[in-house]
């Protein structure tokens, strides 16, 4: 199981998607304005980050058609791919890939793009935050909890049950990812902050640094 944010990728996906689709869409930059209460809230401790990560989307791309919001999807994730990717990432995913392993994606992300990162690198499943749609037009409300912290864990539990018996492998890259590193039979913290990493020795998980 891997984590994508600063796991696989070099820094985070939302934000450049969201402003790389505004680049292409000025008229929609004034969204990030009203997006600011959402900031406000968030920063005062008023609303989870589920709920931030909605109004962004909300703010900037509601309403935007379904066919340009894919179509930018498929350019983001193959400059994001080009030059964006640890390649130890991608040599680990290539290692279980050949041991036979099955290889799940799981992101605190969206479903706008994370899927189609999936795909390209060769992923069995996915696993991530969903985004609502209105027929073609993206609504941006989540239609599941925030994949982060202990929703992940529950996700790896849940895959736990549906594959008993196997051995567990989880990669992930920041503090909230220890709720669910440490269910899995041989957890890897990659380039973990300080505090993170301290975290980690206590809970005795091992870290690393990818490049």
């Amino acid at each position: 199981m891997f984590d994508l944010d600063g796991t696989i990728t070099r820094h985070d996906t939302l934000l450049p998607f969201v402003l790389g689709y505004l680049r292409g869409a000025p008229w929609r930059l004034a969204g990030m304005l009203l997006f600011l209460p959402s900031v406000v809230a968030f920063a005062l401790g008023l609303s989870d980050r589920g709920s931030l990560k909605s109004a962004l989307i909300r703010r900037t791309l509601g309403g935007a058609p379904r066919a340009r919001i894919e179509s930018w999807a498929a350019r983001f994730v193959a400059a994001l791919l080009t030059r964006g990717v640890f390649e130890d990432a991608r040599s680990a995913i290539a290692r279980h890939r050949q041991e036979g392993a099955r290889l799940v994606l799981l992101s605190a992300s969206t479903d706008l793009y994370v899927p189609v990162i999936g795909a390209a690198l060769g992923f069995d499943q996915v696993i991530c935050t969903g985004v609502r749609w209105n027929g073609d037009r993206l609504d941006g409300h989540l239609t599941t909890p925030n994949r982060r912290g202990p929703e992940k864990a529950r996700c790896f539990e849940m895959l736990r049950r549906e594959h008993p018996g196997l051995l567990t492998t989880a990669y992930g890259n920041a503090g909230s990812d220890l709720e669910h590193l440490r269910l899995a039979d041989q957890p890897l913290l990659v380039n973990g902050s300080s505090h993170a990493r301290r975290s980690a020795a206590r809970l005795g998980i091992a870290c690393a640094s990818w490049r």
